[in-house]
Formats: C-alpha cells, sequence, structure tokens
C-alpha cells in the first residue's frame, strides 16, 4: 500500500544538483518530482551511532534538504567498530559536530541542524516540532517509548530500528497517517522486565549489522518522503545475520493499546525510567545499604591478601567480557546461572559474597537473589568494572 508523500517538491534542483543525483533522476518512480521531494524534506535523526551513522550518511547522499541530528554523546574508541561516520581523529569530538563534518564531506548541498542535547520530557515536543519524518536509532527502551509517544502526539511518522548481536527489526510507525495503523506501543505494550534485555554496551553487536537496519531504515525513508513503494506500515522486517533470513511479520494496531487504541489512558508524557525500569524494585531495595565503590573494594582486596578479611569476588559478567579486562581475584559466574539457581551451589556458605559486572545493574539483580538466599551481608560493587578501569587500574582496556 503506497501512500501520499510526506513532502511537497522543492521549486527547482541547481545544474550541480541534477548531476549529483542523476542516478535517483532516471528512475521513473524517483524523478525530477521525487528528488524535489527529497531536496524539501526535514528528517530528524535521533543518535549519531550504529544506526544513525548509515542513516545520516545514505539520507545526506540521497539529497534530503535538511538533516536534524539528535545527540547529546562524545565519540569513543569502542564506536569505531561500528559507526563508520566517525573516524580516529574524531575521538572525543561531540557525535554530532563528527557527524555534520562527515555530512559536509559527502554532500555540502545537506542543511544539518545540531540537538546537542538529551531528548527527555521537557524538549522532545521543542526538537520534533517541523520535521516530516524521524528515524530513529536509539539503543534503549525509555527513549524509544518517549520517541513512539512524542510522535504520535505531533501527528509525526516515524522509522524505527533496532539491533542486537546478530539480530535486527525495522518497522514505520505512522498512526496519524493511517488510521489502522499500529504505534511501537501497539508491537510492544510492555517494556521487558528490568535486566532481562542487555544493551548493546553490555551483549554486542555486529558492525555490520548497523549498516542492515539503517540501510532499511533509510529506504523506508525515501518512500515514505516521495510516496513510492510498499512502506513498512504494519510490518515488521525481522533479519537473522547469522543465518542471512528475512522476515517480514504483520503487526495489527492495537484496539487496546495505551496510546493509540479506542480507550487511551496515556495522554501525555510519561516517567519513562520509571515505565521501563533500570533494574527491578527486588535489585533496588537490595543495593540499598549493600553497594560498596570500587575504591572500598581496592581496599577490602588488600586486607584478603593480608589474611585480615575473608570474601569471594564474584564477576557475573559473561565469558567474554570476562576476557576483556576483570578485577584482580574475582571470579566468573554469569548471571544466567544465578537466574537458573546454580551459581547458589558454588557458593560457600561461610563466607560474604561481593559482587560486580560492567556497571552495577547485572550486579543488582544477582544481589537480590543471593539475599533472597540466605545471604545476608552480599554487597555489589556500584560502578562496576568501568569504575575499576577508570578510577584504579587504566591500563586495562574499556569496552
Amino acid at each position: 500500500m503506497s501512500l501520499p508523500a510526506l513532502v511537497e517538491p522543492a521549486d527547482e534542483l541547481t545544474i550541480d544538483e541534477v548531476r549529483r543525483y542523476s542516478r535517483h533522476l532516471i528512475i521513473p518512480d524517483v524523478g525530477m518530482i521525487g528528488q524535489k521531494r527529497l531536496k524539501n524534506a526535514k528528517v530528524l535523526v535521533i543518535g549519531a551511532g550504529g544506526l544513525g551513522s548509515p542513516a545520516l550518511l545514505y539520507l545526506a547522499a540521497a539529497g534530503v534538504g535538511t538533516l536534524g541530528i539528535a545527540e547529546f554523546d562524545t565519540v569513543d574508541e569502542s564506536n569505531l567498530q561500528r559507526q563508520v561516520i566517525h573516524g580516529v581523529s574524531d575521538i572525543d569530538k561531540p557525535k554530532g559536530l563528527s557527524a555534520q563534518e562527515s555530512i559536509a564531506e559527502i554532500n555540502p548541498y545537506v542543511n544539518v541542524v545540531l540537538h546537542n542535547e538529551r531528548l527527555d520530557n521537557d524538549n522532545v515536543f521543542e526538537v520534533f516540532k517541523g520535521y516530516d519524518l524521524i528515524v530513529d536509532g536509539t539503543d534503549n527502551f525509555a527513549t524509544r517509548y518517549m520517541v513512539n509517544d512524542a510522535a504520535y502526539f505531533l501527528g509525526i511518522p516515524y522509522v524505527w530500528g533496532s539491533i542486537y548481536r546478530f539480530d535486527g527489526q525495522a518497522s514505520v510507525f505512522a498512526p496519524t497517517l493511517v488510521d489502522d495503523a499500529p504505534c511501537y506501543r501497539c508491537l510492544y505494550p510492555e517494556p521487558p522486565p528490568p535486566g532481562m534485555v542487555p544493551s548493546c554496551a553490555e551483549g554486542g553487536v555486529l558492525g555490520v549489522l548497523c549498516a542492515s537496519i539503517g540501510s532499511i531504515q533509510v529506504n523506508e525513508a525515501i518512500k515514505l518522503l516521495t510516496g513510492v513503494g510498499d512502506p513498512l506500515v504494519g510490518k515488521l522486517m525481522i533479519y537473522d545475520a547469522l543465518e542471512m533470513e528475512y522476515r517480514k511479520l504483520k503487526v495489527r494496531k492495537d484496539p487496546n493499546c495505551a496510546l493509540c487504541g479506542e480507550n487511551a489512558t496515556v495522554t501525555e508524557l510519561i516517567d519513562y525510567d520509571t515505565f521501563c525500569g533500570a533494574i527491578s524494585d527486588e535489585a533496588a531495595d537490595a543495593a540499598v545499604g549493600s553497594t560498596i565503590s570500587v575504591q572500598q573494594l581496592e581496599h577490602m582486596l588488600k586486607e584478603r591478601e593480608n589474611g585480615e578479611r575473608d570474601f569471594v569476588l564474584v564477576d557475573v559478567r559473561e565469558a567474554v567480557e570476562y576476557d576483556i579486562n576483570k578485577i584482580p581475584g574475582s571470579v566468573l559466574i554469569p548471571k544466567g546461572d544465578f537466574l537458573n539457581g546454580t551459581a547458589l551451589e558454588k557458593l560457600p556458605a561461610d563466607k560474604q559474597i561481593v559482587m560486580h559486572c560492567k556497571t552495577g545493574v547485572r550486579s543488582a539483580e544477582t544481589l537480590a537473589i543471593v539475599k533472597g538466599a540466605g545471604y545476608s551481608d552480599a554487597v555489589h560493587v556500584g560502578g562496576g568494572v568501568v569504575a575499576w578501569v577508570n578510577q584504579i587500574d587504566p591500563s586495562q582496556p574499556s569496552y
């Protein structure tokens, strides 16, 4: 089902633009009118990271006249494995600025608008206003729900993508354009339980997967802006890079959707961090009064070495993470072993248990399990191995 073009065509293309976009112009479905629409389009890309990088590069190359970039982070060396819009010379530079400079090299005719701020309830409407389309490259559930809700309230369609390890998903949410079209909440009415789905920083992502899903997002954006083809409205594209398999599933509008359903209960922006929850209530309760700093852990390890204290330091990350860096004297028991109960068989009953992970989220979840099993003096390390490397042992690599 094709939809009317989102954008009216610009008045004209310059001679230089005609030369630049000639391979588009000779496609009958695009042609001069379609390219003029792209020139007149205003697209906001949220994030200049894994998905935002290829999306921005190809939207710019395609001739989208105005590209907004909503990005507050800086370029880190670990980004370069997949965030191809940045280079070595961009490390520590604001990602938005780095992306803007790359876009200028690709297409100087694109107007770039930087929104160098973290999107939140206070600014999201102001940032979104004036754009014809949003391309969502966010990597956390709280922001995804906020983007969905804000776009719905403003009547702006958006192209969504998600990546994790070898798997990717993409769809188009446009309930204000098509009466029976679903929104993101129709697909995912509730976020996953806290700690259930690792982030890319915890679970990893195949770098080239970003290009696969990002290019799908750009393809859908071009179709929507120019009014050609059958966009992924009411459809979910699933990509398995290991099996090299694409599947397309139908997604129906949920009549009971909290946002776009008949009796909607979400009528304004909500507290998305609370809605999604970084950690479970049980983990938050367990961590109260049972969180130590890396400086305290360093002191405890010295006491243990001197025979003045005895405890077991448990690293609950995955083995592949343990291979990258580790806190000396720790033993590896992944979080999954705590969830299935086998970890408790490995813990001594007569020693204090000290737990850590990458940043403190997973260790808080396992802390709740250990405390529930009777280890009342168990603690976990706030900030995890990231804090250890940054504050105690910078000789180790971070990830």
